[in-house]
């Protein structure tokens, strides 16, 4: 009888516990994207940015585009914010202008009703 209980107390504890109020990974609602304009000169411009921005407290995402002279930066509001991501730019002699901005909320669709939008119903 021993042995049988040790056996099902074992089993009990080899599976892991599911939390119930265990949140899983960030939420999206945290971030933001914004487009920056910045002197991009060369490659080298680029490169200086990436090893220096990429590891900013709450930078999630970094893309830098030679061509239109603009890097695109994702970042999560609850760690940083735009202030402080522009100070960090200068920091490097790189001064950033936001270009535009745009928050990564997913959009809700509209909710119309068949009352609303005046469509029958095909009873």
């Amino acid at each position: 009888m021993k042995k049988y209980l040790f056996i099902i107390i074992c089993l009990l504890f080899s599976f892991p516990f599911q939390g119930e109020g265990r949140e899983r990974g960030p939420k999206r609602s945290n971030r933001q994207t914004v487009v920056l304009s910045c002197d991009l000169h060369c490659q080298g411009c680029c490169d200086k940015i990436m090893k220096n921005i990429a590891f900013e407290k709450g930078v999630k995402d970094l893309v830098c585009d030679l061509d239109t002279k603009t890097v695109t930066l994702t970042y999560d509001t609850t760690k940083t914010n735009l202030p402080t991501l522009l100070k960090a730019f200068e920091k490097i002699h790189k001064p950033a202008k936001v270009k535009e901005a745009e928050n990564q909320e997913p959009k809700a669709k509209s909710s119309k009703t068949d009352a609303d939008s005046g469509a029958s119903t095909p009873y």
